[in-house]
């Protein structure tokens, strides 16, 4: 039986994301995102809450990491007839999400934190939470409850901004982002945020074994290797992945494009454009989460142009993937942040990514960041790079040393852990108040603040009148 683990702070800490850790609930980055999140709080000692749409056949709540992570599968009810994902049947989940899971905060979970001395900080994710940190704001006027429970709403992307109530979100929540391009963007809606990128976990940072790597490596010497992983919307540039391989082929390169784009009955469009452009196309499925089931779907298929990969994906898959490449395609029409450019940076890849919400990159160092729309950039940058094997080894040692800042716990501590410190809260491992550098009072400054302001009126209503003299205008 696995040993409980002790909290280290008396923070706790509640994620609310409509995506999590389970199959069914892994959709995009955010799903990343929050898995990765709830994952470090929890290590660092921290009990950590994650309520998400959860997979209807397992259980509605289950506690990991020794009892410091508690998983809540949310609308797990309606999830049973909507076998597509946690945005299947999207509607029906917000309402129940909406009515049930701020009863439960205030009913149950809230009450416990409370009565047992500790605080509470509630971080919603997306557009999907903001009505639910809407009401919890109206329950703060409970005894003990404003000064002890912070609510925090973070913007991954600007999905679903048109149906957010700004003016009471900004009231109830301290707002963040992913990067200074998202803060730029949610301007316009009149919110200043609070930059706190996205984190990667840090065994993205580990080597993948060589004789798990080396036979696909060794299968596609000789070609030039692109990877794409993303969503087969138009917004992720598909078109120009596409356009880049063809370009590759004319130009003798012999290109293969391993391409994993989601369910195939979305990929329409960009099936039909390497049919017009006459690339070959094969097919890979696997069912293993491990590198050799990858490796052993893939070897039969890599005589095309282009290899279609159908399968999830799982992590060491991914670095095996990044790591063969000569070049991955995160590039997008707009990026809020970009975490498969930094995963194949942290697994010693080459980063192709766009110039918007990518801010860990430095471009020519540590990845390319393509400034334009022209292929040819794109396609100069990878011939280069492959004509220049030293060029080609420091990029990719840099792009790791650049990745290493973004780890989930130097994230924590650079950018969320200040910020929540600033709030008055201490999250784990507490500190002593000698290690901030400020004396604790001055952990929390509104009350300080507010407590000097009191000072100086009160100062101000007693101190004599000053005299000054009319002859010079100076003080007398």
């Amino acid at each position: 039986m696995q040993a409980r683990a002790r909290p280290l702070s008396n923070t706790v800490f509640i994620v609310l994301s409509f995506e999590g850790p389970d199959k069914y609930s892994r959709v995009g980055g955010l799903a990343t995102r929050v898995t990765g999140l709830v994952k470090e709080l929890a290590s660092l000692g921290n009990e950590t809450h994650l309520f998400f749409v959860g997979q209807p056949d397992l259980p509605g709540y289950e506690v990991q990491d020794g009892g410091l992570l508690h998983l809540h599968r949310w609308c797990q009810w309606i999830s049973k007839h909507h076998a597509g994902g946690s945005y299947d049947g999207e509607e029906a989940k917000l309402r129940d999400w909406n009515k049930s899971v701020p009863a439960y905060l205030m009913r149950d979970l809230l009450p416990a934190v409370i009565s047992s001395g500790r605080k509470a900080v509630i971080i919603g994710e997306e557009w999907q939470t903001t009505d639910t940190l809407i009401a919890l704001q109206a329950s703060l006027s409970k005894p003990g409850w404003k000064e002890n429970i912070q609510l925090v709403w973070n913007a991954n992307n600007t999905y679903g901004f048109e149906r957010i109530n700004w003016a009471a979100l900004t009231q109830a929540a301290t707002i963040t982002t992913v990067s200074r391009y998202m803060k730029y963007l949610m301007q316009g809606q009149g919110t200043q945020a609070r930059v706190v990128p996205n984190g990667i976990d840090s065994r993205w940072l580990q080597p993948v074994a060589a004789e798990l790597a080396q036979p696909l490596a060794t299968a596609l010497s000789g070609r030039t290797v692109i990877t794409k992983v993303a969503r087969w919307d138009a917004e992720k540039r598909w078109d120009y992945a596409v356009d880049s391989i063809t370009l590759f082929k004319l130009l003798g390169l012999k290109p293969i494009f391993l391409a994993r784009g989601g369910p195939p009955e979305k990929g329409g469009a960009v099936f039909q454009q390497m049919e017009d452009l006459g690339l070959t196309v094969s097919h890979a499925r696997w069912e293993g989460q491990d590198g050799r089931s990858l490796t052993t779907a893939l070897l039969p298929a890599l005589k095309s142009d282009v290899v279609l990969l159908e399968s999830l994906l799982y992590e060491e898959q991914s670095k095996i993937l990044y790591r063969v490449s000569d070049a991955v395609l995160a590039n997008s029409s707009i990026e809020p942040f970009g975490l498969v450019g930094l995963e194949t940076m942290a697994a010693g890849g080459i980063a192709a990514v766009g110039s918007t919400g990518e801010d860990y990159v430095t471009n020519g160092y540590d990845a390319i960041s393509l400034q334009t729309n022209d292929v040819w950039e794109f396609v100069r940058y990878v011939a280069r790079l492959r004509n220049n094997p030293a060029a080609l080894q420091a990029m990719r040692a840099e792009a790791q040393r650049s990745a290493a800042r973004y780890t989930w716990g130097a994230v924590l501590e650079r950018s969320l852990f200040p910020f929540i410190r600033e709030l008055g809260f201490e999250p784990g491992p507490a500190r002593r108040a000698e290690e901030t550098g400020l004396p604790a009072l001055l952990v929390n400054t509104a009350p300080v603040l507010a407590a000097a302001t009191k000072k100086g009126a009160a100062a101000r209503k007693h101190r004599p009148a000053r005299r000054v003299s009319v002859s010079n205008g100076r003080d007398s």
